[in-house]
Order: structure tokens, then sequence, then C-alpha cells
């Protein structure tokens, strides 16, 4: 496996040689079919310029700094030799474990990269490796720690995954939004025991074991076969705007028909019956009058 960063996993006089390796492709966060953006009239790939409207002209990579903007209009100017003040010179290469937690207590809303612990080939390399792993997924525990990358120091959380060690880096907690105002909006709403019971049988009907394999893309999959067809000649017809299904407003009988939906029963035809039966009812009193 390739890694991008070599280094170790150092806790107490421990030091475990490691590599890291990404978990997930470059474009995992996007669509694998990405695109230019072309000149409808000759189909030629645009360019972008870096251009200065008040001198009316393009610059070069020189003359262009970063500004951090404090008002409408007004920046700060913010040279690269400042930020590499900032930037801790720390060539020790090491993830430093501050503390171990229970894995459980993480939410992964910090999560941000996950990258693969490699260990090197060696077999005396290998083993605390294999140590450490077996003993956090025997005790069910995380390890918190930070390390420095390309000069700039990141957070993170190392776990134990199926067979190998992995390792999370972390979002600050500046950087995550908190739930407060929703917690607020939802104080106070009350639930019928009648209402919770159906969402338990929702659930249930429902419920089953992950599948990595059912994680698909029906987008990415009709993104493919558009291209496909496009590149054969293929005229694409613009399907009809679907019909938007009116939102549930008993909240209980709305339970009642998924509970029914997912055990597999038609809930349009088990009242045809009693339709049926009004009906033949109506026509009977109908002949009794005449």
């Amino acid at each position: 496996m390739r890694t991008s960063w070599n280094g170790s996993l150092s806790f107490g006089l421990v030091s475990i040689p490691i590599g890291l390796a990404p978990a997930t492709k470059p474009a995992a966060r996007q669509s694998d079919v990405s695109f230019r953006q072309l000149h409808r009239e000759c189909g030629t790939p645009i360019k972008q310029k870096r251009w200065c409207p008040k001198h009316d002209r393009e610059l070069t990579q020189d003359e262009i700094v970063r500004g951090f903007e404090v008002a409408k209009g007004q920046f700060v100017i913010v040279e690269d030799a400042d930020l590499e003040a900032l930037e801790r010179q720390d060539d020790s290469r090491s993830i430093e474990i501050t503390r171990f937690v229970q894995q459980d207590s993480v939410d992964p809303i910090y999560f941000d990269r996950t990258y693969f612990l490699v260990p090197e080939s060696g077999a005396a390399q290998r083993r605390p490796y294999v140590l450490l792993l077996e003993a956090m997924s025997e005790t069910g525990t995380a390890a918190l720690g930070r390390f420095i990358r390309a000069g700039r120091e990141s957070l993170c959380l190392v776990r134990a995954k199926d067979e190998a060690l992995v390792l999370e880096t972390l979002f600050l907690v500046e950087d995550v939004h908190s739930a407060a105002e929703i917690a607020e909006a939802v104080e106070g709403t009350a639930v019928k025991k009648s209402e919770l019971d159906l969402a338990r049988q929702v659930i249930d009907s429902l419920s089953g074991e992950f599948e990595p394999a059912e994680l698909t893309s029906d987008y990415r999959r009709d993104l493919k076969a558009l291209l496909e067809a496009k590149l054969s000649g293929e005229e694409i017809a613009v399907p009809e705007p679907e019909e938007e299904k009116a939102p549930a407003i008993d909240l209980l009988a709305a339970l009642k028909a998924s509970v029914a939906a997912a055990r597999g029963e038609d809930v349009g035809k088990k009242r045809a019956p009693a339709k049926r039966k009004a009906a033949s009812g109506a026509k009977s009193r109908s002949r009794a009058r005449s």
C-alpha cells in the first residue's frame, strides 16, 4: 500500500514505525467524473486569468499576495514568511498519543479524513503494531494524538478497524457547529406512546446488517450512462418531472402505513373489500326500497 507520510506512532516509551496511506480515493468526496468548462461556441477549454480590475491587466504569480478582509474592502496583507514563522519546524515525524479513550465516546462529527496506518515490513516492527491493534480491539479504546505534517499540526484519533489501525484527522471544536439550536427547537415536544411503539416497529422491520457493497450511487451510474450515450450519438430524452407526494399530516396513520409497507402488505388492497362491501350493501338497500 502506497504511503503519503512516514514516521512513527509513539506512546510512553513505545515507538511503532508506520506510514499513512489514504483510505479513500482523491475524488471520493465528489463524483468520479470531472468536468472542464468550455466555450460553448467552439468547445475550447477556457482559461482563468488573475486579473486586477483597478489596473485592468493580468497579474503574474509574484505580484499576488494573500489578504485577510477585516472590513469591506480593507485587507491585512499576510506574506509567506509570516505563515512560515507560525509553522512548527518539527522533524520528529512522530504521531504522539496523548490519551486513550473509549472509541464510542468520540462523535464521528469530528472526523475529517481517514488513513490506514501501514506497518513496516519487518517482523520485529510489526509485532508492536499487532499488539496495540489487539489491545485496542479487546478494550474498545481509541487513541487521541497529534502530529506535524508539512509544518502544520493535525489532531487525530487512532482506532482499530478489522485487522488494521486507522487514523482519523479531527476537526477542531471551533470548526463544528453546535446542535443547541435544534435541541432548543424540539424541547418540550412530546410524542404519544402509541406513536413511539409504531416507530419502533418500523425500525425493527427495516433493521439489518451494514453492507459496504450497498454504498453505491445511482447518480454516478446514471452519469456514466449519460456520457456513454452522448459518445455514441444517442439523443437524450428529458424525463417528465415526477409528481411530489403530499406530506403526511396524520403521524399515527403514516406510521401504521409504514409498518404495513415494511411487512409487504398492500394497504390499498386491504381497504378495497370494505369499499366493495359498502357498495354492495348500498345496492341491496336500493333494491329493497324499490
